[in-house]
């Protein structure tokens, strides 16, 4: 039997998800020679006859990761598949196959649960993968859904990891930054406004675009296609589920070089920028640190510029730089200051300010 003596306390909090993760796992080592990549990318890669297959978990907690007082249980659904699959697209691969499992409390009716699946449904068809499996159980309180996807390739080579990226690459992202943060802040206004006033009708027009960034996100497969078609491979790539800083970082850490990202070139929707003035938010703020964008951040050889130059859909945002550098944020003013990850902790808050 094994027992742990030291009596030292750490709170969950003091480590973040990824400092946890990597505590826990620290002396886990790989055997299996089909396992490819373990740990410490967005999803796990491992040989099966000749092709490579991606693999990633992420689970859903209500109260934690949504919240039904605003979140349609269809949308929930559709996002949860959503959320796994953006990891196996930042792999530069594509997604086959998902497993759905949940654990439910008895204030669920089957109705409800049908609407969940229906958006499970839905997504599945739209991004063309199989639902092939999970599990159901009961829940004390509330609901959690965990979901698993898996992708392929036939040629290690197309697989894009973290970790490629070199001095002087361009760090290009697709999309715009922070709608999905902003877009749950007029949810949580509007929530408080209706327990306030249940008589209360919210106009959700004006912010149709970040409402439904939040609540209805989509993964990035065309960025996939059009980096094919471009003749573009990355030399890393990380989706923006944490924030444009935290995410950054990953990079920069697994790639053992540093970055210039240019507040400037940071792109960001009107309605964001509205709506960050709206509620006296600072618009770089969300983007840096707002999280749920479900875009692709990568890095490219500066030889691929001319290939992505003028492209609608890709952003250059900055560079990286030689190890050791660090990570700055290079302000309007011409400041650098060193970006930090003040993202989505899933042991303590998102940091708003």
């Amino acid at each position: 039997m094994f027992e742990n003596k030291d009596n030292t306390r750490t709170q969950l909090e003091d480590l973040g998800e990824f400092g946890l993760i990597s505590h826990l796992t620290q002396k886990m080592s790989v055997s299996q020679p089909s396992t490819r990549k373990a740990i410490g990318d967005d999803a796990a890669i491992v040989e099966v006859g000749g092709n490579f297959v991606a693999i990633s978990t992420d689970m859903l907690v209500e109260g934690v990761h949504f919240d039904l007082g605003f979140t349609p249980l269809m949308h929930l659904g559709y996002k949860a598949l959503v959320v796994n699959l953006s990891d196996i697209y930042a792999m530069n691969m594509t997604p086959t196959q998902v497993t759905v499992s949940m654990a439910v409390s008895n204030r669920f009716s089957l109705q409800a649960l049908e609407e969940l699946y229906l958006g499970i449904e839905r997504a599945s068809k739209h991004y063309g993968v199989d639902v092939v499996g999970g599990d159901t159980t009961s829940s004390a309180k509330g609901m959690l859904l965990s979901v698993t996807a898996i992708g392929q390739t036939d040629a290690e080579e197309n697989i894009t990891y973290r970790s490629g990226a070199g001095a002087n690459d361009l760090l290009v992202v697709s999309g715009d930054l922070g709608a999905a943060y902003m877009g749950l802040q007029v949810l949580r206004r509007e929530q408080e406004v209706f327990k306030a006033n249940p008589n209360h009708q919210p106009d959700l027009e004006p912010y149709h675009y970040i409402v439904e960034r939040q609540l209805k996100p989509e993964a990035r497969q065309d960025i996939i296609g059009l980096l094919k078609a471009l003749e573009v491979r990355p030399t890393s790539m990380i989706d923006i589920s944490d924030g444009l800083s935290s995410e950054i970082l990953h990079l920069s850490t697994s790639s053992n070089v540093g970055c210039n990202l240019f507040e400037d070139k940071i792109p960001l929707d009107p309605t964001v920028i509205q709506v960050c003035e709206e509620f006296s938010i600072d618009s770089t703020l969300a983007a840096l640190s707002g999280g749920e964008d479900y875009e692709l951040l990568m890095t490219i050889a500066q030889e691929d510029y001319p290939k992505i130059k003028g492209n609608p859909d890709l952003t250059v945002i900055g560079h990286m730089t030689a190890s050791g550098s660090g990570a700055h944020l290079i302000t309007r003013g011409g400041s650098a200051i060193p970006l930090t990850a003040q993202g989505w902790n899933a042991f303590g808050s998102r940091d708003s300010g």
